[in-house]
């Protein structure tokens, strides 16, 4: 069999369950057996496939078929253009996420450009695969950015992202238990809180598709209303945030009117919301006053 009708095939299994990206999984599958590219594997189209990487490619379109989705049969996800591992464990990266990364680097920017006497520090609460926190810091290294999550299969994770994808002599803060109760003492007076908590709604998690619902519920259910963890989180950020430092949630666009009156309520001022790349809301922020 040559490449090009493996890939046929792969496509056609995975039609018939039901994947809409029958092809490009087929074909991210293959090349990820085969150690290549998915750019490179279409000039390999005419090569003869071994049947040992066959058995592999089908074992990987069987998985595939029953619903698992693409990155965690590979065990990687490209998130900000970095190369993170994941695995059941934690929530697969998604662009959406990136609107945060984008407003918290927004958000640290200003604070170095007021001269902020204070070094600045940053807290990712939830952090699943450090995806949020490993951002922050390999964008901006003089950032001391601590991270948190419930999970420590999450943050053993975290950990490997971090030493894989960050310097050595540049590190990061990890701490395990329950948001801001894994935090020793001395970690407060942050610059930046940011978090991607979950926020789905207990009794909407079922209608959500097959391969969602295979990532950890921990890192998905927010309760009945969906706002569990965030009332939480906003609660006590003020006891955790320098005067003028800011919190930045992601959530669902539909929330937002009800996490806006939840800050302020709070303390925090200046609420703003930033759209990610479909035009939705995705991240909303106030400053802690």
């Amino acid at each position: 069999m040559i490449i090009r009708e493996a890939i046929a095939e792969g496509a056609a299994l995975l039609t018939s369950a039901g994947i809409e990206t029958s092809s490009l999984d087929a074909s991210l599958l293959l090349a990820h057996v085969l150690g290549t590219s998915r750019s490179a594997l279409a000039a390999m189209g005419h090569d003869p496939l071994s049947d040992e990487a066959f058995t592999a490619f089908r074992a990987f379109i069987d998985r595939r078929k029953k619903g698992e989705c693409i990155a965690y049969i590979i065990g990687i996800k490209e998130f900000w253009a970095l190369e993170f591992n994941v695995n059941p464990s934690v929530l697969v990266p998604r662009p959406d996420t990136e609107t945060l990364v984008e407003a918290a680097l927004t958000q640290l920017a200003k604070s170095s450009d007021k001269g902020d006497k204070n070094r600045l520090r940053a807290l990712d609460l939830c952090t699943g695969s450090g995806a949020v926190a490993i951002c922050i810091k390999h964008e901006m290294p003089q950032v001391e950015v601590c991270a948190s999550d419930i999970s420590s299969d999450a943050l053993e994770t975290a950990k490997t992202n971090a030493q894989k994808l960050l310097s050595g002599d540049n590190p990061l803060h990890f701490y395990l238990g329950d948001l801001f109760d894994a935090l020793p003492a001395c970690c407060a007076n942050f610059s930046l809180i940011v978090c991607n908590p979950p926020y789905i709604p207990t009794d909407d998690i079922q209608t959500l598709s097959a391969e969602v619902q295979k990532e950890p519920r921990l890192a998905l259910d927010g309760g009945k209303s969906g706002l569990k963890i965030i009332e939480r989180i906003i609660n006590r950020a003020p006891e955790h945030l320098q005067r003028g430092g800011a919190l930045l949630l992601e959530a669902d666009p539909r929330q937002m009117k009800d996490i806006a009156l939840l800050l302020e309520k709070n303390g925090f001022a200046g609420v703003n919301i930033y759209k990610d790349l479909s035009g939705l809301q995705r991240v909303i922020g106030g400053t802690l006053e």
